[in-house]
């Protein structure tokens, strides 16, 4: 039995169909999808969560690169809006306000912090730095943080009150500029309440022990990029995917690590959109 060769204008048509699918990949990698912004809502549940507290929304936002394609003063308040629209019990910042992208532009953090300063939460809006912002000028940062009343928490701790409760916020120093002090943060604790604990970087949660209940992270981006069979290639971990993005339980405490909302080194994002999380933080089952 002969095989028909297929012929050439079939050839040049599937090529064509080719082309054209990696075009429209790449205007969503590029142009699409970072500048999207969705809102996720996550339940987290944990062991002995005091009941004034129960049911809490935390707004986690990570990783802003203000400056980055598509991450502008417009951007910066619509976030807010999003946010408000929620309305979160804590709003958590977890570092990485300024840019690094190729295509973007250095926004100077006073700027920032003017746009994001009508984010509202019941209890506050707290923050850690990220080593972006240290890189760029961290005490500089915080002071444009801290003066539209944000509270930000290198290695400090903040206590909610809450119904005759209390919870803990505790703020870790970023892990690739050599600043966390897990012990020494900790040992402000006054008390045995649960913790909530904030890093920028994910792979700080080796080193947080058990009692800590529950901390937040960004930095990954995801890995900015998922693709298909593939998954996430490009993820600045140590630990590879492990702590790429998600909910991760390991030695009894739990990890979650948004992907962020900006884009950092090629401003692309594939199958990882722009994300303001919001996570309602209940009890465990007895």
């Amino acid at each position: 039995m002969r095989i028909r060769r297929p012929s050439k204008k079939f050839v040049l048509k599937i090529a064509a169909a080719i082309a054209l699918l990696v075009v429209a990949l790449g205007i969503w990698a590029f142009f699409i999808e970072p500048n999207r912004l969705i809102v996720r809502n996550e339940t987290i549940r944990v062991n002995n969560w005091p009941a004034g507290f129960e049911k809490i929304k935390v707004a986690v936002l990570a990783d802003l690169h203000v400056g980055a394609p598509f991450i502008n003063t417009a951007k910066l308040q619509l976030i807010v809006q999003r946010v408000n629209e929620n309305n979160p019990d804590i709003v958590v910042l977890l570092g990485d306000f300024i840019s690094d992208v190729r295509g973007g532009t250095v926004v100077p953090p006073e700027i920032t912090a003017e746009n994001l300063k009508n984010l509202r939460a019941r209890y506050g809006v707290y923050a850690v730095l990220g080593n972006h912002d240290w890189s760029f000028d961290g005490m500089r940062v915080e002071r444009a943080l801290e003066s539209v009343g944000f509270r930000v928490l290198e290695n400090d701790v903040a206590r909610l009150e809450a119904n005759g409760d209390a919870i803990w916020l505790a703020g870790f120093g970023d892990l690739w500029t050599g600043r966390p002090e897990v012990e020494a943060t900790l040992a402000k604790l006054t008390d045995a309440n649960p913790v909530i604990g904030l890093t920028h970087n994910p792979d700080l949660f080796p080193r947080i022990p058990s009692s800590v209940a529950l901390t937040l992270a960004g930095h990954t981006h995801g890995g900015q990029v998922n693709l298909p069979f593939f998954g996430r290639s490009q993820v600045p971990s140590e630990f590879g995917q492990r702590y790429a993005a998600g909910l991760v339980v390991e030695n009894n405490h739990q990890l979650f690590v948004t992907t962020g909302i900006g884009t950092s080194i090629i401003p692309i994002r594939f199958r990882v959109p722009p994300e303001i999380v919001i996570l309602t933080v209940t009890s465990a089952p007895e």
